[in-house]
């Protein structure tokens, strides 16, 4: 499963290359919000620093927009993934940037019947958002089963199931499980992934032995 970091912060960014967990990035209108900085300035920097997929977001919710949108995004960098939102004028503008050879990510999805339609209109990835679905009660890895269910159905299907909206480290876990193409991770929740009480506990204990060897 490729690991994807939710974010627009650049320092967030350069760390999780560091750690070599790092296979592309997504972001959104509300993430480069709290950079305080440029949308166009964040975008740059970001395809500066990382060689796979990095997801725009448009903010148009009709076709003409969209698709005038796509093509600005598009050729920012060749890593640019165009995000679409999951509405009917989002549909109309995912298969026309599949015509014409441009990367989409189909965001906001909450249900399987949604993300068939994304991959349909010939969709790269599709984002169901299960964290927002766990918020009102519902069982949000269920839709991510479904969907990788339906895909693998189909072999006219190249769609990408990418996982978002990941809160903790079960989500990842069970998106692995299930067959998950991404995990799109908070920052925060990318440094959990490694931490577990009974390393913490087995490294010190191990460094406390060190210091009675003899030097």
């Amino acid at each position: 499963m490729k690991f994807f970091i939710d974010t627009a912060d650049v320092a967030e960014i350069r760390e999780a290359q560091t750690m070599g967990l790092l296979d592309g990035v997504t972001t959104n209108p509300s993430l480069v919000a709290r950079t305080g900085r440029k949308f166009r300035e964040v975008l740059d920097e970001i395809c500066e620093i990382v060689d796979g997929p990095i997801s725009a977001e448009v903010v148009g919710t009709d076709f003409e927009t969209i698709k005038k949108e796509a093509r600005v995004l598009s050729k920012i960098h060749k890593n640019i993934v165009v995000k679409i939102p999951l509405i009917p004028e989002g549909l109309k503008a995912v298969a026309w940037c599949a015509d014409n050879g441009i990367a989409t990510n189909v965001t906001l999805c909450f249900s399987p019947l949604q993300a068939l339609l994304a991959a349909k209109a010939g969709a790269d990835y599709i984002s169901p958002f299960i964290g927002r679905l766990d918020d009102i009660s519902h069982d949000g890895m269920e839709l991510v089963r479904q969907i990788v269910e339906i895909y693998d159905q189909y072999d006219e299907f190249d769609t990408e199931v990418l996982v978002a909206s990941v809160r903790h480290p079960m989500h990842v876990l069970e998106a692995a499980r299930v067959g998950a193409d991404v995990a799109t991770i908070p920052f925060s929740v990318l440094g959990k992934l490694a931490h577990h009480p009974l390393t913490d506990i087995g490294l010190a204990k191990f460094l406390a032995d060190w210091e009675k060897v003899p030097q």
